[in-house]
């Protein structure tokens, strides 16, 4: 019986993983010979927000990748939104437009926070958000500028990977970030869109006045990206866009500890609860149901209430469909090779039902503060 319970939410399992599989698939790539010069008739303007926090070491990195744009300087201005940082950190002179201005801390989340205090001083249709501690590829603008004037959109979804050195803990973050956009890809693919990455999400002014911004989930830390995604699906689904472009990857730098790690992956959990898609609850629930069955059976194995040829055909299946599904997911978006990658396998149903676990709490440290 206790088998059969265990084979049957692996099945459910590797079914959702299979369709958010077939997802990927649907989603059209957008392809490098579609960029062209911006038609001085036909351009959009954008204004790229980044909230930080003691990111002055990150900062530079970032506004030199803003330099590098193949994009007129004039099109696009930048707002830092400095969160109480306790280093310092001055703007040199750049061709394009930038200013520094304080946030205003009126919730409990200082990202939601910062965009809000932002958007008071964006003049542009366009408003795209991205982190410190990230760099933009040079035809980031052009591109998104190319898929915009090509199509009746008002957000846009766009991926991230990690800088990733030759370690354990970084290729562990890039195959479980690449799990993460192979889901975003795939929901959107299967016209279940429930997730995205702020630092690479862009959407028009327009759209985040019409959905009164963060307002009614203001009270939760993180999340200011999915939630105003989840209010756009559900009100404009036909103009929430995954770009699926090489050209628009946003790198950012993985974290160097396991600590780090964690409290980051508790605070992109701690979310799910809230969420307005019933879909991404289901699918939250069901990927931790299939991490748990997994060490559940391992621990049966033990005190020989199963057979090892059990959990080896559980954790095997589980295992190919997550592989076709991260490894898609892993190639579209670097050309790093898998690493570490049944190593990771094992230790992940342990990190994914800790960190689950531990979410329940609701506490978290991050950028030297406790939520």
């Amino acid at each position: 019986m206790t088998a059969l319970i265990l084979g049957t939410i692996i099945f459910i399992y590797i079914v959702a993983i299979a369709l958010l599989i077939y997802g990927f698939n649907k989603v059209n790539y957008f392809d490098l010979s579609s960029l062209t010069p911006v038609p001085k008739d036909v351009v959009t303007k954008f204004t790229i927000i980044v909230p930080f926090r003691n990111e002055a070491h990150n900062l530079p990195s970032l506004l030199e990748s803003f330099a590098k744009l193949n994009y007129p300087a004039h099109l696009f201005e930048v707002i830092l939104v400095d969160d109480e940082s306790e280093d310092r950190f001055a703007t040199e002179k750049t061709e394009y437009k930038i200013q520094i201005i304080k946030n205003k801390r009126v919730s409990n989340s200082p990202k939601k926070d910062a965009i809000t205090i932002a958007m008071q001083y964006v003049t542009s249709d366009w408003v795209i958000t991205t982190d410190a501690d990230c760099m933009v590829p040079e035809n980031w603008l052009l591109t998104l500028n190319n898929y915009i004037q090509r199509e009746n959109v008002a957000m846009i979804s766009a991926a991230v990977a990690y800088q990733c050195a030759d370690s354990f803990i970084h290729h562990f973050q890039q195959l479980d970030l690449a799990s993460l956009q192979g889901a975003t890809i795939g929901s959107f693919g299967i016209k279940k869109a429930f997730m995205c990455n702020g630092a690479n999400f862009a959407y028009t002014k327009s759209i985040f006045e019409k959905l009164n911004g963060f307002t009614g989930n203001d009270k939760i830390a993180s999340g200011d990206d999915v939630f105003l995604l989840q209010k756009a699906v559900e009100r404009f689904p036909e103009q929430v866009h995954y770009l699926k472009s090489n050209a628009v990857i946003v790198t950012t730098k993985p974290l160097n500890d396991w600590k780090s790690l964690f409290y980051q992956r508790v605070r992109w959990a701690s979310k799910t609860s809230s969420y307005q898609s019933a879909f991404g609850k289901s699918l939250g629930l069901l990927v931790f149901a299939g991490n748990l069955s997994i060490i559940t059976s391992l621990g049966l194995v033990f005190i020989g209430y199963l057979s090892w040829i059990t959990l080896l055909m559980l954790a095997l299946t589980k295992f190919i469909f997550d592989t076709i599904l991260i490894s898609k997911a892993n190639n579209f978006m670097t050309s790093t090779k898998m690493r570490y990658l049944i190593l990771s396998s094992f230790l992940y149903p342990f990190f994914s039902v800790g960190v689950a676990l531990y979410s329940l709490s609701g506490k978290y440290e991050w950028k030297g503060r406790r939520f």
